[in-house]
């Protein structure tokens, strides 16, 4: 039977209860807006579980629909060491069966090693503390637990030459970050796919992607780009994601020849020959 059903965060039970409280106390979005002293787009964002208020905002939340710290509480619980833009894409990993990634210039997060990560994190920053980068690594690399289990979520891979050959971090980390990605492919964790240069043009040339399968709500899809992103549940968009990640898996090389070419890189790197 076809699912229909949009899988749901914790953040969008929050802001679907928000709504609710919202209502019944006789509110609009505008009259709550100007009670939390913010703007009714903003208190949009919240009921539509795109964006969490902060602290102080939920204790205003609360005074106003008279929930005796409700929401201020249950905003403790909820997980919001994420970008906006990926927070319910992080929560809707963990939920997922099938995870099917693309990758066009970068390591996918789930996969990167503690130095690759650290290495993006500085080069993403004009100034950076070492503190602030040992939180993030650690916040990165948490995610991969999903995958400490042998069966679920499904991992498919699929990479554009181009994530082997820039060396992020120095020869050593490339080296190591390439050999891990081997390593699971051939454990059978991951399927591993490469779109080699030589093909040419590729259906998902444009943008990173992610799709997730779950065993009881409709697949999503997830693109991004700098400092943004955006989950699509509409199924005409994600049926059309999933056509182009198709097409680009039908143009690779095959899961042996891919980890085979990981491997060569991998050891490119580490001999400095690139």
């Amino acid at each position: 039977m076809e699912l229909n059903r949009t899988p749901r965060t914790a953040r969008a039970k929050y802001g679907d209860e928000l709504r609710l409280k919202r209502i019944a106390a006789k509110l609009t979005q505008e009259a709550l807006g100007e009670q939390v002293v913010c703007s009714p787009t903003l208190i949009s964002h919240f009921e539509a579980g795109r964006r969490l208020p902060s602290p102080d905002d939920a204790q205003r939340i609360d005074r106003a629909l008279s929930t005796d710290g409700f929401f201020a509480r249950w905003l403790e619980d909820l997980d919001t060491k994420y970008a906006d833009h990926f927070a319910a894409v992080a929560e809707l990993e963990r939920q997922a069966t099938l995870i099917q990634q693309f990758a066009l210039s970068l390591v996918p997060g789930l996969l990167q090693t503690d130095g690759y990560a650290r290495a993006l994190f500085r080069a993403y920053r004009p100034n950076h503390r070492a503190e602030d980068l040992d939180r993030d690594v650690v916040i990165r690399t948490e995610r991969a637990r999903i995958l400490d289990g042998p069966l679920n979520p499904v991992v498919w891979t699929l990479l554009d030459e181009a994530v082997l050959r820039r060396r992020v971090g120095g020869a050593h980390v490339m080296a190591k970050q390439l050999g891990r990605i081997a390593d699971m492919a051939e454990a059978g964790r991951l399927r591993l796919h490469v779109l080699p240069f030589g093909l040419g043009a590729h259906a998902l040339q444009e943008s990173l992607l992610s799709l997730l399968g779950f065993e009881d709500a409709a697949p999503v899809a997830y693109v991004e780009g700098l400092l943004t992103g955006h989950l699509m549940d509409d199924p005409a968009l994600v049926k059309a994601s999933r056509t182009a990640y198709d097409l680009a898996a039908s143009d690779a090389m095959s899961h042996q020849e891919s980890v085979a070419l990981v491997r060569a890189a991998a050891e490119e790197h580490e001999h400095g020959q690139q």
